[in-house]
């Protein structure tokens, strides 16, 4: 069967489109498709004679198969040693043999290549730290990923989820007006306890344009107005693009390279349209991954950089703090034991190490590091799309143990963790491993800011400043 009703090649492209996929609850029938869509070998034949370059042959070439990357990986480790959980293993057995039979593949092949890239790898690229010739499977896996969903073997979320992104430009079926709306109506809310608060849309010639993610409006309307808040205290003058505002990718976890280009063009578009001095992007690893070190590749700019500097929540964070800014009560800084969740996105592949550790030195009087941490820390077990997809989810939940451990092994049971994914990983933990973290608390870091910042006097409402 060369497609289905539900299970084709072709990217979505349209709100119908959408709405036929979605309608087949949990993929039941899209995965039932799956296991009779043919492989088109002469299409993958010439893909990997044209985008398999010489450094990703290297790595398949060189690898010595010591089994060094084994312990590097948190599901290796997760899953009680297992062989095949193996970084060298999992790129050898999938795109290693895909190269040497040059796409001559069959459906059986294509569904395992399929688990093993979206179950057994979140792209985190911790591997590469412990190759001793640096070979990043986790960039690999990415490739593979590519491969796979052009010929229709990906995940029904992460379908659904670049589809979303190709219809609306974002990761969810929220509108620019809809996003309008949701700004109009945080600083409503908020106006009486913020006199002058402004979530300002499309103006020009600001210092920060400000980029999120779509969960933002749909579901956490909140950190919008956390966000907008601190900016209005520490007195940036900043915007919001009613175009190109959802910074993240699902697209990049699903493969779809031709929508991970849309997405990014949207953003630096606005850059383009409003004229920023800096680009800032909320609590998301992949989404500054896909819109500040992806993106410029995908949109080819040739020296790698976007068109203006882009900044993660924890830079700005910690430089407004540095500034004075940001003032922090000392009374108000946190007591108990604390630990902090690094992003695989902004940390491993970005070095904001120190910028994340900045700020504990301002907010925290007992912070713990966990005993891999900075570079070295391990996947929250929720990345690389890995959280949202429900055929995977025994899996997903087998990887979340480590990072559980980790936190474990801090004595503490707050933990900040500036990222939707590890957020989302860190709440799970709560659900699947009831007993052993029914008493975790974890943060973004804006909610916290607020209740420590010191807000100065011409800020607060009249009443309570004559106070």
């Amino acid at each position: 069967m060369p497609e289905g009703i539900y299970c084709k090649r072709k990217p979505i492209e349209t709100v119908e489109e959408l709405k036929n996929l979605l309608s087949d609850k949990g993929g039941k029938q899209y995965y039932a498709e799956m296991k009779e869509l043919e492989v088109d070998t002469d299409m993958l034949r010439k893909d990997l004679e044209t985008t398999c370059k010489s450094r990703t042959r290297t790595w398949l070439d060189m690898c010595a198969h010591c089994g060094m990357c084994a312990e590097s990986c948190f599901l290796y480790t997760a899953n009680n040693n297992d062989p095949k959980q193996i970084p060298s293993y999992k790129i050898q057995s999938t795109l290693g043999e895909m190269v040497r039979r040059k796409g001559n593949v069959d459906t059986e092949f294509m569904l395992h290549a399929m688990e093993v890239a979206w179950s057994q790898c979140t792209t985190c690229n911790r591997c590469a730290l412990y190759c001793p010739y640096g070979i990043d499977t986790g960039v690999m896996i990415g490739y593979l990923r590519g491969l796979l969903f052009k010929q229709g073997f990906v995940p029904w979320e992460l379908k659904i989820g670049s589809g979303m992104h190709r219809v609306y430009g974002a990761q969810m079926d929220v509108t620019s007006e809809d996003f309008v709306d949701t700004c109009e109506w945080m600083v409503e809310e908020n106006e009486e306890q913020w006199p002058g608060l402004e979530i300002p849309v499309d103006k020009e010639d600001a210092d920060i344009m400000y980029v999120i993610n779509a969960r933002e409006v749909k579901h956490y309307p909140n950190d919008l107005a956390e966000a907008a808040i601190l900016f209005h205290i520490a007195g940036e003058n900043w915007t919001m693009p009613s175009e190109g505002w959802d910074s993240t990718s699902l697209t990049m976890y699903a493969g779809d390279w031709e929508g991970c280009t849309m997405n990014v063009n949207r953003i630096y578009d606005a850059i383009k349209r409003l004229r920023p001095k800096v680009v800032v992007g909320t609590e998301c690893g992949h989404a500054f991954r896909a819109s500040a070190i992806e993106g410029p590749y995908w949109a080819g700019i040739e020296d790698g950089k976007p068109p203006v500097r882009f900044m993660h929540y924890v830079e700005w964070v910690a430089e407004a703090l540095k500034s004075g800014k940001l003032k922090i009560d000392p009374a108000k800084r946190i007591k108990k034991p604390i630990t902090l969740q690094d992003s695989c996105n902004y940390v491993r592949n970005y070095g904001l190490s120190q910028a994340t550790r900045t700020i504990m030195s301002y907010i925290a009087e007992d912070f713990h590091e966990m005993e891999n941490n900075k570079e070295h820390n391990y996947c929250c077990g929720g990345g690389g799309g890995f959280n949202g997809i429900g055929l995977y989810r025994e899996q997903r939940n087998i990887g979340l143990r480590p990072k559980l451990d980790q936190i474990r092994a801090t004595g503490c049971n707050l933990v900040i963790a500036p990222c939707h994914n590890c957020w989302d990983a860190i709440r799970d933990m709560k659900e699947v491993y009831e007993e052993d973290a029914k008493d975790l608390e974890w943060f973004f870091i804006k909610p916290l800011l607020l209740e420590m910042v010191i807000v100065p006097d011409h800020l607060k409402p009249q009443e309570e400043s004559e106070e």
